[in-house]
């Protein structure tokens, strides 16, 4: 059948809406046309080529939509059903039947190889020529996707459909690492370093569970006002405060825990270093492979743990509908958080995303 897709052709070129044909579903898989699709930091490190993927590539991976056919393995998911869409994985190693998904132990080829498992790609151009997608077995930038029954989460037909997409990465990512991963206590404290979509999310998860002390670190003032709103109980702007002298003069020396959603290494150290004994520090910020920093080892000899955090350590098919009963219960209001866009406006979505005008924007094919 003939889509329409947004296609990166060259490293850190804009998208170019293109007329693509895409594969029928083979046995195990589904096709969904997509009603919504949230724009991630990781497509923009992948359209940069700091995960190296093979171009030309159709990239997203926060789809939402409607189910229109199923393979005939497919079990699950019938035509007319409602899905968001998140990361792929392949069910059968030790960790994914351990209900950990996200630390698949084949999470990188099945999510960034730009290809199915075989090899194969499901999309041709205009000229025949293949083009790369299964981006996180979705490539969601597009008006339909093939997708398997494990990344696609059966979701209720009574909430706004293109809205649930972000639901599928940076959002459970955010609240996942608080609700899943760092479990702060009711009382404790946490900072939360970059205020964007992810840091937001887990501003609100960190609320939602009763964190008393939830301090928001960011450069950009409008942000750390809507963190206020969302939850923050204090807030940090480097430009005008010692972010670490700050931090320890709110917490009495310390936060219990830390979350560091932005991805640069002196960030990341802050985030280390702010912490009281023993504390935690979460790292979701998606750096271009190769990126290192440097920690005092005293600091984390004394206690302190720091530990990754993939997909906020969710499995999919349990988090996102809780997170949606969330939402309903306006306890986790993350609706405030997008902006949508057509596809067409693909790359002014990216620029008013990468400039911090918008925090998630989100295409509607």
């Amino acid at each position: 059948m003939q889509i329409k897709a947004a296609v990166v052709r060259e490293t850190s070129a804009p998208f170019v809406v293109e007329t693509l044909t895409l594969d029928e579903p083979r046995a195990d898989e589904i096709l969904v046309r997509i009603v919504g699709a949230g724009v991630c930091h990781t497509d923009m490190v992948v359209r940069d080529q700091g995960y190296p993927v093979p171009l030309p590539l159709v990239l997203g991976h926060e789809g939402s939509g409607v189910v229109e056919r199923v393979g005939a393995n497919v079990k699950t998911l019938q035509p007319g059903d409602h899905v968001v869409l998140s990361y792929a994985n392949c069910g059968h190693c030790t960790n994914c039947l351990s209900g950990a998904p996200g630390y698949c132990e084949s999470f990188y080829d099945q999510n960034f190889g730009g290809q199915r498992t075989d090899g194969s790609t499901p999309y041709k151009d205009a000229e025949g020529h293949a083009v790369c997608g299964c981006f996180f077995n979705q490539s969601s930038f597009g008006t339909h996707a093939l997708v398997s029954e494990r990344n696609a989460i059966k979701i209720p037909k009574d909430v706004p459909l293109e809205l649930m997409g972000p639901l599928g990465c940076g959002i459970q990512t955010g609240a996942g690492a608080i609700m899943n991963a760092l479990k702060p206590g009711v009382g404790s404290s946490i900072a939360v370093f970059g205020a964007g979509s992810v840091g937001l999310s887990a501003i609100m998860a960190a609320k939602a569970v009763g964190c008393t002390q939830i301090i928001a670190v960011d450069m950009n003032d409008a942000r750390l006002e809507l963190a206020r709103e969302l939850g923050a109980t204090h807030v940090i702007n480097p430009a005008s405060s010692n972010t670490l002298d700050k931090i320890r003069e709110i917490s009495g020396g310390g936060v219990q825990f830390s979350l560091e959603c932005t991805s640069h290494p002196k960030v990341l150290r802050q985030a280390v270093d702010c912490l009281r004994i023993p504390g935690v520090c979460g790292l979701v910020g998606a750096a271009p492979l190769g990126t290192e920093a440097s920690l005092d080892m005293n600091t984390v000899l004394f206690g302190r743990t720091l530990r990754g955090i993939i997909e906020g350590d969710s499995v999919p098919k349990v988090f996102i509908p809780q997170l949606i009963e969330l939402w309903r219960a306006g306890r986790f209001p993350f609706d405030r958080l997008v902006k949508y866009y057509a596809l067409e406006d693909i790359n002014q979505a990216v620029a008013d995303s990468e400039s911090g005008v918008v925090l998630k924007p989100i295409l509607k094919p």
